[in-house]
């Protein structure tokens, strides 16, 4: 078998370098060097290239049917940057793994177009080309060679222009074809054959040999997209040409005259699929056609399909045996208008406020108003003339809700609601707040009397109107009276709040979140919650969860809304420790901020989580009221008190949430002991584009 490639030369190796300088001294011999270019390239890879591979000296690649010697990078620094863009598609893991196969194809007709595209691709290791016959005018419709190349074997032909892509991959020629004398040493080691030759008894005793070897046989066909598959390494004893050819033995094919062949290579390529131009040329053979008919788009069409059956079977994956028909034609006739998106669709019809006649309904409507995580409003209340009484909904919970502690903040925001509202009607009583009542872990119950408190009653309007306000914005210091207000208003409630005002310490924070958010994405079941929370135009579900239009996005963002709603590209970042642009958009909205503010409790339990959730809506209210906009934000963390609940949020990223928890504590000055309630962002805006709705459904008015 012969070697056809360039040659690679290293100046560093005595006898290249006298190659080398036997090369330049014929001034018929061009010289190209665009070693900066090439290097520059590789020092801007990203994640960044390993200094030894910044250190490994290039190389001078000859070919001599060019008459030229070209510089290029050294063979890692080569492959590294050739196959770059293959990332993350093909990761590095599996371009090593398919590095090492060694790839046989057969008849380099419809085959140069596959050999390239596997060359291309870094799907191999090492191409064997077999073919007898040498380019003529004729093949110049379909194979991607040139004039220049005429009376060229076909094989070599080949074998140069992937050469010319890639000096280091080893190509080896076989020009008499593939015969009874050459096709042992021709499948020797060979971990895939692609059949693209003509022969019938050829494609017979090819199959053959690679079912005695276990090795796979590949095919494709230009007529209507045919692809086939024979797995002999996973079934050994499957029957060639899939049975096809039925008692026909194999041997006596060679023996047969061509039109004898017909019948048979009609059975194979199953002559009922045919295209009905295909067919008729069929018919058309040694008459008015010489030969069969082929186009270069569909031979082309046939690469990127037996590229991917190669990297299947390189890496294990899902491949059986059989055939398949990817018949562009009949896609093209499928043609129709993509759907546009709704994004400008009106909101659903309903009240988006609610409403009940009375004292105890007006309280009740103001109880749902509390904002609660993605708004699944984790309560049922039941309002009557002498109490309103708030009852945890563990049905509500989610995985970020640990031992129900984000439901609990919600129950105390929605108690501190009700009082506000009652103390707006004088009909102010006391409050309590009681675990394990009534079988469910949380109630909170407000008596109606005939209290008032002129503070809270002035928290009203404002009250009524609170809401989440996702714009950017943009950070402007905080009056120190307005800092004070939101301080009095966490106190009050028991609470402790925590303010950071610093660009420097809220990038620190930023940091910290988008790390949270990361994580959030790549965790499974954090990530199906999070998008089960979204309602778009037309949801079936429009009073609860979180209105796309809510989160103030353009067109182009939401497109991105659609890559990050779906679970198998999460899955993919994860296997690659990657996603690091999850977190860009609460990093870039937390860095827009005039202030954090976290709303802590002492304690942990529940009763405490829910005095903290009554403190930051007094905290949300004010600041409200004051003219800030404010959004909560919530790393997944925030309820998590030890290392079993962070496993509990999320097992992959324990270690990495325990560190990012204590880094937030520690930069907020918060006790290990205290809970966290709350956080919200202070920004300057306009008012949100969109209110969030509620289920009315959860209140009963007694």
């Amino acid at each position: 078998m012969a070697a056809f490639k360039a040659s690679v030369l290293d100046e560093e190796d005595a006898a290249d370098y006298a190659v080398l300088e036997t090369l330049r001294a014929d001034p018929a011999i061009e010289f190209i060097d665009n070693r900066a270019a090439q290097l520059t390239e590789l020092r801007e890879l990203l994640p960044p290239a390993d200094p030894e591979l910044l250190e490994e000296h290039c190389r001078w690649a000859y070919f001599p049917w060019r008459r030229a010697v070209v510089a290029v990078l050294g063979p890692r620094g080569f492959k590294a940057v050739r196959l770059d863009r293959n990332r993350n598609v093909v990761t590095v893991e599996e371009q090593s793994r398919l590095g090492a196969l060694r790839i046989g194809v057969v008849g380099l007709s419809a085959g140069h177009v596959i050999a390239h595209a596997l060359a291309a691709q870094g799907l191999c290791g090492e191409l064997r080309l077999a073919d007898f016959d040498q380019l003529e005018l004729t093949n110049l419709n379909r194979v991607p060679a040139t004039v220049f190349d005429i009376g060229v074997n076909k094989a070599e032909a080949a074998a140069r222009r992937i050469a010319e892509l890639d000096p280091y991959l080893p190509v080896r020629t076989q020009d008499a074809g593939l015969t009874e004398d050459t096709i042992d040493e021709f499948f020797d080691g060979l971990s895939v054959v692609v059949d693209e030759c003509d022969s019938l008894d050829m494609k017979a005793i090819l199959r053959e040999r690679a079912r005695a070897r276990g090795i796979p046989v590949l095919m494709a066909t230009s007529d209507r997209g045919l692809v086939d598959v024979e797995r002999f390494d996973l079934d050994p004893q499957r029957p060639i040409l899939h049975g096809l050819l039925g008692d026909v033995d194999p041997a006596s094919l060679a023996k047969m005259t061509s039109g004898e062949k017909v019948p048979h290579l009609l059975r194979f390529l199953q002559a009922e699929h045919l295209s009905s131009r295909g067919a008729a040329s069929l018919l058309e053979i040694d008459r008015t056609l010489s030969t069969w008919p082929q186009v270069s788009g569909d031979v082309a069409a046939g690469a990127p399909v037996i590229a991917e059956a190669v990297r299947r079977i390189g890496l294990g994956e899902h491949l059986p045996s059989g055939r398949v028909r990817l018949d562009v034609g009949a896609a093209l006739d499928r043609l129709a208008d993509p759907e546009l998106p709704n994004d400008d669709a009106a909101p659903p019809p309903g009240d988006a406020e609610p409403s009940w006649p009375g004292v105890a309904g007006s309280i009740a409507a103001a109880a749902i108003r509390a904002p609660s995580g993605g708004n699944v409003q984790p309560w049922h209340i039941d309002a009557g003339s002498d109490a309103v009484v708030i009852r945890l909904a563990p049905e509500h919970t989610t995985a970020m809700d640990v031992a129900y502690r984000g439901s609990a903040v919600a129950v105390g925001a929605a108690l501190f609601n009700a009082k506000v509202a009652a103390a707006a009607h004088d009909v102010l009583g006391p409050a309590t707040i009681t675990e394990t009542a009534d079988g469910v872990p949380l109630q909170a119950t407000l008596r109606l009397g005939d209290g008032s408190d002129p503070d809270l009653a002035e928290l009203y309007d404002t009250m009524l109107i609170r809401e989440a306000n996702r714009r950017l914005g943009i950070a402007q210091p905080i009056a120190d009276r307005v800092l004070d207000a939101l301080h009095a208003a966490a106190e009050r409630e028991g609470a402790r709040l925590h303010v950071l005002t610093a660009p420097a310490d809220i990038a620190r924070a930023a940091a910290i979140f988008a790390a949270s958010d990361r994580a959030r994405y790549l965790t499974p079941v954090l990530h199906a919650e999070m998008i089960s929370e979204l309602r778009w135009p037309g949801d079936p579900l429009p009073n609860s969860g979180i209105d796309i239009r809510s989160l103030e996005l353009g067109p182009g963002e939401l497109a991105v809304v659609d890559i990050l709603r779906r679970p198998e590209v999460m899955i993919q970042l994860a296997r690659w420790n990657a996603g690091s642009v999850l977190g860009e958009g609460t990093r870039r909205q937390m860095t827009a901020s005039s202030a954090l503010a976290v709303i802590a409790v002492p304690g942990g339990s529940l009763a405490d989580y829910a005095r903290g959730g009554s403190a930051a809506e007094a905290v949300w209210i004010v600041a409200q009221r004051c003219g800030l906009a404010v959004q909560p934000i919530s790393p997944i963390f925030i309820y998590a008190r030890d290392a079993e609940d962070l496993a509990g949020v999320s097992a992959e990223f324990q270690h990495e949430l325990s560190a990012r928890q204590e880094d937030f504590r520690q930069l907020v000055g918060i006790d290990s002991e205290d809970g966290v309630a709350l956080i919200l962002r202070f920004a300057v805006s306009e008012p949100a584009s969109v209110r969030s709705l509620r289920d009315f459904g959860r209140v009963n008015l007694r």
